[in-house]
């Protein structure tokens, strides 16, 4: 088979959560021990960094693999999903595992993946570990997939475990509530070994506390106040995550990891889909539940200054406050999201937060994507005006730029898979304006 052939077999064969949503969703563990010890355990032959969380989790691996890259150490790192290209999920110094690898392995694997079942996810965290082996990987940063006692990538023995913020977020399958999920995703701490963890919400962090005390694991709680040096960040969410990924570097004591190593690292890293610039006054953000989105906020808040908190005042502003207002610009929303996420609280906490001038809504293309009508009645009864409603990214991202006016600032949130579909088309589209 050539590549695109064996991402068909894939995509086709193996169900992605991306596109099926809970149907594909395989937990435990057997199946990806087995395919492990077929491949002969190649996740034993380097340290590995497990990072597990709700929201921040690829960003803290991704600075984690940052620093060690600049400190010298040959790092593999395992994120999903991908927004362009497969292959975005698995790689090496930076580098995506090549299109001949990816095909080596199906070619030669596939009887097996078939004969165990495996999902989309433990096939290609399998690929991973695999691929880091024959790389020569000194560290590899591997980041869950789903929750964290059960999720495939749970058969490590980290040297340091990681647990991001935690939010309510696939309840059917994590547990109804924030001790429960907590506790799904403190499944990774191994016996032992530490676990720096987000301390900003005290009842989750205690049940990641209480989990590491009973295994005699040295846990480490980090809040806001925790500071990063004094490295800015594109949105104000960064700062804890390089907090996170800072604490892990320190207590680990890696020869060459230093407070310079970090900062050079820190100033480089490139965060794809969080917050990231695409144009002037455009952005895309990958928030994809109330947790991301009150991140979302905090960020967009802190780029417009006083318009956004006068915009919520309940009291009438004097003239002076209403021409300074006026000063600021004006917030329009691309939106979309799927249907296993909390998006009605999404989408109250975007109009009663952040009053945007005007909102765009789009239906993903994939199979679990809200249909555009509902979501734009869902805007509208959340308070929002000036809703438009798209069944095509495209037509949504033409529609937008060619709405917005100069001094705008448009932002492109709700999904991920949202900010793949925008970033394939966006470089297009600008080109033709």
């Amino acid at each position: 088979m050539n590549y695109s052939q064996t991402l068909e077999f894939l995509f086709s064969s193996m169900p992605t959560f991306q596109e099926k949503g809970v149907t594909a969703y395989k937990p435990g563990l057997e199946r990806i021990a087995a395919f492990c010890r077929h491949l002969g355990n190649p996740q034993r032959n380097y340290f590995t960094i497990h990072v597990a969380g709700t929201n921040g989790k690829g960003s803290v691996s991704h600075i984690i693999a940052a620093v060690l890259q600049q400190a010298g150490y040959r790092t593999g790192l395992f994120t999903s999903p991908h927004l362009h290209d497969f292959r975005e999920r698995i790689r090496v110094d930076g580098e995506m595992i090549p299109k001949q690898k990816v095909v080596n392995f199906v070619d030669k694997h596939r009887e097996k993946m078939v004969d165990l079942e495996l999902s989309f996810f433990e096939m290609t965290a399998a690929m991973a570990f695999d691929y880091f082996a024959q790389s020569d990987v000194e560290v590899a940063v591997i980041e869950t997939g789903l929750g964290g006692r059960l999720d495939a990538t749970n058969i490590l023995l980290p040297i340091v475990s990681v647990v991001t913020n935690v939010g309510l977020e696939h309840t059917a399958l994590l547990g109804d509530t924030l001790a429960k999920i907590a506790a799904e995703k403190a499944g990774i701490i191994k016996p032992g070994i530490p676990v720096v963890y987000d301390n900003n919400d005290r009842a989750a962090g205690a049940v990641i506390a209480a989990a590491a005390d009973r295994l005699g694991s040295a846990a480490y709680g980090l809040t806001a106040e925790d500071s990063c040096w004094g490295v800015s960040f594109a949105a104000p969410y960064q700062a804890m995550n390089a907090a996170l990924a800072v604490k892990v570097l320190e207590i680990l004591e890696i020869e060459g990891v230093n407070a310079e190593v970090c900062r050079k690292a820190l100033a480089s890293v490139h965060w794809t889909g969080r917050m990231q610039q695409v144009a002037p006054n455009v952005w895309v953000d990958g928030a994809h539940n109330p947790g991301g989105i009150r991140a979302f906020i905090q960020a967009v808040k802190a780029q417009n200054g006083l318009a956004v908190q006068e915009k919520q005042s309940a009291q009438q502003p004097d003239q002076g406050e209403q021409n300074a207002a006026d000063m600021h610009p004006q917030i329009q929303l691309l939106f979309a999201a799927v249907s296993d996420k909390d998006y009605h609280e999404m989408i109250r906490l975007l109009c009663t937060e952040l009053s945007p001038e005007r909102v765009t809504v789009v239906q993903l293309k994939s199979e679990r994507g809200l249909q555009a009508d509902a979501l734009a009645r869902q805007f509208e009864d959340a308070g929002c005006s000036h809703v438009t409603a798209f069944d095509s990214t495209k037509d949504a991202l033409k529609h937008v730029l060619s709405e917005k006016k100069e001094g705008d600032h448009l932002y492109m949130v709700g999904s991920l898979y949202l900010i793949g579909e925008i970033l394939e088309d966006l470089k297009l589209q600008l080109h033709r304006m």
